[in-house]
């Protein structure tokens, strides 16, 4: 009877395991997964330099997330426009006609194809509290959220900053647990991966630096340029925080990026979020 129960308990282990999410597969290197989070379509994008060179001018920007698997844990930066954006037959119409959000598959469930609850996710970071880059948080109150002090002493004003999501400093309080930074932060603590301080688009805003074995770093931008073109001239959105401010993170990223022989990623540029591997595929 024992051997029967063993067996039992064995085949009920495999089947787990076979049904079980992938999120507890053991990874031995840092990969990086580039999601489709959403598409943002503008009529426009004059408010994209404050020197005038788009006045006018229609155009559109990726709004994408990323998950980095690590051995220690799975950190998703960024959550995108939001699922009820995807729920949307044929998307969402800004206030006033000025943008038009679309997104065509719900995070969560791209996040299903890598065996990913959104309970498995350990830390959640944002680049800044602008509402393209927080539409999913509310499906990760159970894990670590990793925010920076400034950023939501911006977003708890009256009244709240122009983008940033209103409701963002309350859903704040209602998560598992937080870990606050005021300084570049070391999320698992051996280097692989970095959030690195950048303010200027917003006061607390940052940007990514993750090491990979085979591809080396990857920098990933947050806001700290909208196009190829804003990084190439140097243009500064009219709503960003701080001029100055936004040209010394030009000016610190981009040393950074050169010391380091890094892939710079623009986040909103459609063109470079194409050139990343399609998911399920990631870089590592």
């Amino acid at each position: 009877m024992s051997r029967i129960s063993s067996l039992l308990s064995a085949v009920l282990l495999l089947a787990c395991s076979a049904t079980g999410a992938r999120a507890a597969d053991a990874v031995t290197e840092v990969r990086l997964y580039a999601v489709d989070c959403g598409r943002i379509d503008l009529k426009d994008e004059g408010g994209f330099a404050d020197t005038g060179e788009y006045d006018g001018k229609s155009g559109s920007l990726a709004a994408p997330c990323f998950v980095i698997r690590h051995p220690k844990g799975t950190l998703l930066w960024d959550t995108g426009l939001g699922d009820k954006v995807a729920a949307a037959p044929n998307g969402v119409e800004l206030p006033g006609g000025f943008a038009h959000l679309s997104q065509k598959v719900a995070l969560a469930d791209q996040l299903k194809q890598l065996g990913i609850a959104p309970a498995d996710v350990t830390f959640v970071a944002f680049s800044h509290f602008h509402f393209d880059h927080t539409g999913n948080a509310g499906l990760f109150t159970a894990s670590t959220w990793i925010v920076n002090k400034a950023e939501l002493a911006n977003a708890q004003q009256t009244p709240v900053p122009f983008g940033v999501d209103e409701g963002i400093a309350a859903a704040v309080k209602g998560v598992a647990k937080t870990q606050m930074v005021d300084n570049d932060y070391d999320v698992f603590g051996d280097g692989s991966v970095r959030i690195l301080k950048a303010p200027g688009h917003t006061p607390g805003h940052q940007v990514l630096e993750v090491k990979l074995k085979k591809t080396g770093v990857v920098v990933l931008s947050g806001d700290l340029y909208h196009t190829l073109a804003n990084r190439q001239f140097r243009r500064v959105p009219q709503f960003n925080a701080s001029r100055a401010d936004s040209l010394a993170s030009f000016d610190r990223i981009e040393k950074i990026v050169q010391n380091t022989h890094a892939r710079f990623v623009v986040q909103h540029s459609l063109e470079d979020f194409a050139a990343l591997p399609k998911f399920p595929a990631f870089l590592n």
